[in-house]
């Protein structure tokens, strides 16, 4: 008797862990389907399409300071799992727009992971199509912010660092910019494997969008509780979470399901105005 009873005291923990880990990895099954059911995967990364997704504002006919973020599927395997984020912002009157983002090409031999430069703002990722995430515009509240980001990037403690995991890399950059200018409230997919991996290894830390706070074991284990985020507990670099509003659930390798963060028409949730 008291071995069954034993034994029932342990089935529920049990039952517990198992759940958990299926929450975490049966979504990558859906995400291995249609990751191989496109064609992104199957393209050669040289001939990739890089052009314009047609997202972002000419800035031959729109004068105001423009901050957009962008996540696209890796390339190939990697866009199973994951994403790769990057902001372009254009200043008042500018002509052109710069990129922030951090690559692994050339680390090895010495080369900076944080790329700052001019660049399409929203050419698709090695053949996938980027997703809108936030889109700041306004004047000079905006051209003071995109100040502090160029300020951020050259202040960014793994420049020289670059993992795909669990991090520091292209989402651990993003992240990390988000925290050092949370007036974008900067809420990143949960695909965006690395976003939490606290700089310098913390264990404690803000949440990408400024908005909450976080814990994070070297972006292994931990869990984020912010305004914009919601609630999201992390595994191995895969997050799970729920966001109270806009409503969604969040999946590993599946990504947000329910109201995206950004809806290009909506008045709510469209373009960010910042007001002088």
């Amino acid at each position: 008797m008291k071995k069954t009873t034993a034994r029932g005291g342990r089935l529920p923990v049990r039952s517990v862990i198992a759940a958990v880990l299926l929450a975490f990895f049966v979504p990558l099954v859906g995400s291995t389907a249609i990751h191989f059911a496109g064609d992104a995967q199957a393209a050669d990364w040289r001939t990739a399409r890089r052009d314009s997704s047609g997202q972002a504002p000419d800035p031959a006919q729109v004068d105001e300071a423009v901050i957009q973020v962008y996540a696209a599927r890796a390339v190939r395997w990697r866009g199973i799992f994951g994403v790769h984020t990057w902001i372009a912002a254009k200043p008042r009157g500018a002509a052109d727009y710069t990129r922030f983002e951090v690559m692994g090409f050339g680390v090895a031999h010495g080369r900076s992971a944080v790329r700052v430069r001019e660049g399409i703002p929203d050419g698709y990722w090695f053949g996938s199509e980027p997703e809108l995430l936030r889109d700041v515009r306004g004047g000079a509240e905006v051209d003071a912010l995109i100040a502090r980001l160029h300020d951020a990037a050259e202040r960014y403690p793994h420049a020289n660092e670059y993992r795909i995991w669990p991090g520091p890399n292209s989402n651990t950059f993003i992240a990390y910019l988000g925290r050092e200018v949370p007036e974008l409230r900067l809420e990143l997919p949960p695909t965006a494997i690395g976003k939490d991996y606290l700089p310098d290894g913390a264990l404690f830390g803000a949440a990408p969008s400024g908005s909450g706070g976080q814990l994070s074991l070297f972006g292994l284990l931990g869990i984020t509780v912010a305004a914009e985020e919601g609630l999201e507990l992390s595994l191995l670099g895969l997050s799970i979470g729920v966001d109270a509003w806009p409503p969604a659930i969040k999946l590993p390798g599946i990504g947000r399901i329910g109201m995206p963060e950004h809806l290009p028409d909506s008045e709510r949730w469209g373009v960010v105005r910042l007001a002088p």
